[in-house]
């Protein structure tokens, strides 16, 4: 048998990995009214990359998301979540005062539901970025000892 036997691997690979990155961003944007939050969507979405390298192969998935892209991406998401505290504070509250964002607005939530929403992409940023900048170091780690010298 000289054929593909990773065939059923692979499409079922391309069938689930769309329907875990969906899952993620469901699991973002619905955190703050079930379980569930910024962090968790970041470590699924890093497992749909995880789980394409695996299948597909680590070269073609760097290909498709670069090393310098997930380090530039968690950087982002400190950038964001730190951002928003220090804006926070030249408006006048404290580090990370939702409040003072935006005001109150009728409902008197406004600030501190946008201040929620722009700080949990900043996590999801940042360790989707991470979790998949250790995986690609890790994986593309050349052994230092070869396989038949065990």
């Amino acid at each position: 048998m000289k054929g593909d036997h990773h065939m059923i691997l692979r499409v079922i690979a391309k069938c689930l990995i769309p329907l875990i990155v969906i899952y993620a961003f469901y699991v973002q944007f619905h955190g703050e009214v079930s379980a569930g939050g910024a962090f968790q969507a970041g470590v699924v979405l890093a497992v749909a990359l995880i789980l394409n390298a695996l299948v597909f192969g680590l070269t073609a998935t760097m290909r498709a998301v670069p090393p310098w892209f997930t380090r530039s991406l968690s950087a982002l998401g400190v950038i964001i979540y730190a951002g928003v505290g220090v804006w926070a504070m030249l408006k006048g509250g404290d580090y990370l005062e939702y409040q003072a964002l935006f005001g109150e607005g009728p409902g008197g939530h406004d600030g501190q539901h946008a201040g929620i929403i722009i700080i949990e992409l900043g996590v999801l940023f940042a360790v989707s970025g991470a979790l998949t900048t250790i995986f690609y170091a890790l994986a593309g780690r050349v052994a230092e000892i070869r396989d038949e010298d065990w």
